[in-house]
């Protein structure tokens, strides 16, 4: 533990069911007292907190459409769920508190996830998103492959100067680092979703790996052994950046998502949340 510290090596934690437990974070080497100031100070403004969040909900609402048009465009009957989910996008820029915000994106996932009955072609028992503890394969998926995604949120927002802990979305609480459910919000449809649907949709993942215990439903170890196969390859593709010229991978991204979130704390540049161009 103290040779992973030295290395700077965040290590995440998953107990035996999958389900993620804590993780273990370095000593701060970047370090920066002037942006810890403008993070606490952008949080206790509501109006500059507002403008953060509504930046998060409205790119990750942009990638929800996206990723539903893309299966509309493969003859999936989505069409219903982008109509009233591109109606809903229409009040998120009016909002006037956090707790309407909340509101707005809790029904746009609503809508999202009832699509999904359409979207994966196998057949599942997928109504609503139950987290503690996940009662059926979908939520159990779910659950844990957007665990590895705010892992991976934490880790790259270690290599910035930015505090985990304070957040702008989602409440700035105790025991947990918030700012990676607002960071994960705008990268959950590129990155877990779109897993999610191609390994259900390639039969690589099916009903035989998992386990139903009197009140919660889990994942064998072979299964997470072969997303976390799947999920490694998926963090290092990349793409062309459009305003870097250059191809990135899909966990830099996240990075670039910080730095962009640093310049607009900084009032260097306001911050526009990532939005799928590809």
């Amino acid at each position: 533990m103290n040779y992973i510290g030295q290395l700077g090596v965040p290590v995440h934690i998953f107990n035996y069911y999958g389900f993620y437990s804590g993780s273990y974070y370095p000593r701060e080497a970047n370090v920066s007292g002037e942006l810890l100031v403008a993070q606490v100070s952008h949080y206790a403004d509501e109006s500059r907190r507002q403008e953060v969040a509504m930046q998060f909900v409205e790119s990750a609402s942009f990638n929800i459409l996206r990723n539903l048009r893309y299966y509309r465009q493969r003859g999936k009957d989505v069409d219903a769920a982008m109509d009233e989910i591109k109606s809903l996008r229409k009040r998120i820029l009016r909002t006037q508190d956090i707790q309407e915000l909340m509101g707005i994106e809790g029904n746009i996932r609503k809508v999202y996830y009832r699509a999904w009955q359409v979207i994966i072609n196998q057949e599942i028992d997928f109504e609503k998103r139950v987290k503690r503890p996940p009662d059926n394969m979908i939520n159990t998926l779910i659950s844990y492959v957007n665990s590895l995604l705010y892992s991976s949120c934490l880790t790259e927002i270690y290599k910035t100067q930015l505090n985990p802990a304070i957040s702008y979305l989602h409440s700035a609480c105790e025991r947990r680092f918030s700012l990676c459910l607002d960071i994960s919000e705008v990268f959950k449809p590129l990155i877990a979703d779109r897993l999610i649907f191609s390994m259900l949709n390639k039969n690589i993942i099916t009903e035989k790996d998992f386990e139903k215990e009197a009140n919660f439903c889990y994942m064998k170890k072979e299964a997470r052994q072969k997303i976390l196969q799947v999920y490694d390859i998926r963090m290092k593709e990349t793409v062309k950046h459009r305003d870097l010229g250059r191809n990135v991978s899909y966990r830099h991204l996240i990075r670039l998502e910080c730095y962009k979130l640093i310049k607009h704390l900084m009032h260097d540049k306001n911050y526009e949340g990532f939005k799928i161009w590809w």
